[in-house]
């Protein structure tokens, strides 16, 4: 959010932001050597969106705007890399799709199922790449219960059962 001209309101001066974003990540490497950490950059909004729904009273007077959500995006990620965080740029990943401004978001700001599909897709991405010990991607995980049961659904043959553990229900977010 940019400053209101009373200095009231929900602003954080970039320096601050920043400094806070450092104190978090210390603090949560600071719990385990064994901590993974993630860290999402600040997304695009959608400013027409916004006027048109029930937030442009809050909202729309306190200035947010897709030029400052960069800034803070941008200082996100050179902290996370200057950190060795791991950080999803949601800036950039959001605006992939042509159509983003229309999709993507169910009031300007707060993501619709399609703007969270692809905060999954890219928090997914990062697990699959990352080169954490163990793997925290959900494939690489093992399966608290995987022994078959009788009490599974019943397979197409009918004789048998489907072990839902080796089931694929997220689709291309695997």
């Amino acid at each position: 959010m940019l400053p209101h001209s009373t200095g009231l309101g929900p602003h954080v001066p970039l320096p601050e932001y920043i400094e806070n974003m450092r104190k978090i990540a210390l603090h949560l490497k600071s719990l385990s050597a064994k901590t993974r950490i993630i860290f999402l950059s600040a997304p695009p909004i959608n400013k027409q969106q916004i006027f048109e729904s029930h937030l442009s009273t809050d909202f729309a007077v306190w200035g947010r705007t897709n030029e400052s959500c960069r800034i803070y995006s941008e200082a996100c990620l050179k902290l996370c890399q200057e950190m060795d965080v791991k950080a999803i740029d949601l800036w950039t990943a959001m605006q992939q799709r042509d159509d983003w401004l229309t999709t993507c978001f169910m009031d300007g700001i707060h993501f619709s199922s399609e703007g969270s599909k692809i905060v999954v897709t890219e928090i997914l991405k990062v697990l699959r790449e990352a080169d954490w010990e163990p793997s925290l991607h959900w494939r690489s995980l093992p399966t608290e219960f995987d022994e078959d049961s009788s009490y599974y659904p019943v397979a197409p043959d009918g004789q048998s059962t489907v072990n839902v553990s080796d089931t694929n229900i997220y689709g291309p977010w695997e």
